[in-house]
């Protein structure tokens, strides 16, 4: 069931009854598992489909020949890979797990069914492209200017708020199944550095790891020491003006 998608989408506009059916359908028609690490499409593939991560994480990345990695985003349950990627003849990039993933494939005929009799699908989409292009600006912000201890309390910060909005956190902790390496991979840092930015917000309070689990005691002062602003991440209903079922009817 692809709740997590829903419950997103609905932070930007509050879908119909027929809106949820009509995911529920389209997510339910191809499910697959993936066990840790391993490749769900590749550079120079075919794309067929677009996926939707339903349990677990994973990353897009780039690799040089010499087999440095560049992790560009980490997908959250939820989340779409790319719901515009089937128009590519192949793959410029590559997508793969973090941990244990469960994901439903969409074929192109049922996504395109999807957003032409379900307009309110589609804006809620288009929002969702919106957000995933502000948070690749927010990266290369990341690595162009802040310093590492901003990049890592920033990122830190951008994944607990969207494991928030989709109602995968129980109060101020939340799963965090991030190796110092993919840390690094994904903010340009070598793993000394990582490890000496994650034991600095250890020990002045502003984050609590324990095992896969992250706390964040106080978020405000995590983001203000992050230079985090959550604008970019669009999630207090601006597309509200699109509701199917009005603003202001509770339970909607």
């Amino acid at each position: 069931m692809p709740h997590h998608l829903i419950r997103k989408l609905e932070n930007f506009t509050r879908l119909s009854d027929a809106d949820k059916g009509a995911l529920e359908d389209a997510a339910a028609q191809r499910v697959r598992l993936f066990g840790p690490h391993q490749d769900i499409i590749c550079e120079g593939d075919d794309p067929e489909h677009v996926n939707l991560i339903l349990e677990g994480w994973a990353c897009r990345y780039k690799q040089l020949e010499d087999g440095r990695r560049q992790i560009i985003s980490f997908f959250l349950p939820g989340d779409l890979c790319d719901p515009h990627i089937f128009v590519l003849r192949e793959m410029d990039h590559s997508v793969c797990t973090i941990t244990p993933v469960k994901l439903a494939e969409i074929q192109r005929d049922t996504l395109l069914a999807l957003t032409e009799q379900h307009p309110r699908i589609t804006q809620a989409l288009w929002w969702e492209m919106l957000v995933h292009t502000a948070i690749q600006r927010e990266w290369t912000v990341n690595l162009g200017q802040r310093t590492g201890l901003e990049r890592i309390g920033h990122l830190l910060c951008e994944l607990f708020i969207r494991l928030r909005a989709v109602g995968l956190t129980e109060g101020d902790s939340c799963l965090l199944p991030i190796t110092q390496v993919e840390f690094g991979d994904a903010t340009g840092l070598s793993n000394v550095h990582v490890n000496r930015v994650l034991q600095e917000l250890r020990g002045s309070g502003l984050i609590v790891l324990r095992g896969r689990y992250l706390t964040i005691p106080d978020l405000a002062a995590l983001q203000a020491v992050s230079l985090f602003n959550v604008n970019y991440l669009h999630l207090d209903r601006e597309g509200r003006h699109l509701d199917a079922n009005g603003p202001d009817r509770p339970g909607a």
